[in-house]
């Protein structure tokens, strides 16, 4: 899917999953800026990130690419309409990392494989150790593990059964991502 540019401006990094940590997810997948919303105070709290010095990045397994659901144009329209209301939102994505393909296809780069991650370590310039890496699902908790990230759970995406699994790998585990950013920036003082 190419390189994506990145706009790196501030001294701290995190990463976010996109679907069920942003915006709500859904079983038939989000094929089209008309089937993406934002989760409630999503937005919000990546501002309140950026306000806080870091730039903001999103990993996504987007499977629907290769399943023929959905094509690369359909992408990069709800990757536009998270910008826009990211930014309407007083906030900002240095970078969107996309996996498209099917589970089966043996990549390196669907999570919990390390490959996106290490895709932005090289354009980011730094690696990822201890950087924090929110996600609704075991794959993104094993991928943060992979690249020594610090990884978070949110429950916000619907798979309960995942946050015990998560907790129990070294995760902290919030009900959304309003609240693990509330905790990782109480925690830094901010």
């Amino acid at each position: 899917m190419g390189r994506p540019a990145v706009k790196r401006r501030r001294d701290r990094l995190i990463v976010l999953d996109r679907d069920g940590v942003i915006n709500a997810d859904s079983a038939d997948y989000i094929k089209s800026a008309a089937e993406w919303h934002p989760l409630p105070g999503s937005l919000e709290a990546i501002a309140r990130l950026n306000a806080a010095g870091y730039d903001v990045v999103v990993v996504t397994n987007q499977s629907g690419i290769g399943r023929g659901l959905f094509d690369a144009d359909a992408l990069a329209e709800i990757h536009a309409a998270m910008r826009a209301a990211t930014a309407a939102a007083g906030g900002d994505i240095a970078g969107i990392y996309v996996c498209p393909h099917r589970p089966d296809e043996g990549c390196d780069c669907r999570k919990p494989m390390p490959g996106l991650l290490r895709r932005i370590e090289a354009d980011f310039d730094r690696p990822l150790a201890g950087v924090p890496l929110i996600g609704d699902k075991l794959s993104d908790v094993l991928a943060a593990r992979a690249v020594g990230a610090r990884p978070v759970f949110v429950r916000s995406g619907g798979r309960e059964d995942d946050a015990a699994r998560a907790a129990g790998l070294g995760a902290g585990v919030h009900p959304d991502l309003a609240a693990a950013v509330d905790a990782l920036l109480a925690e830094q003082g901010n």
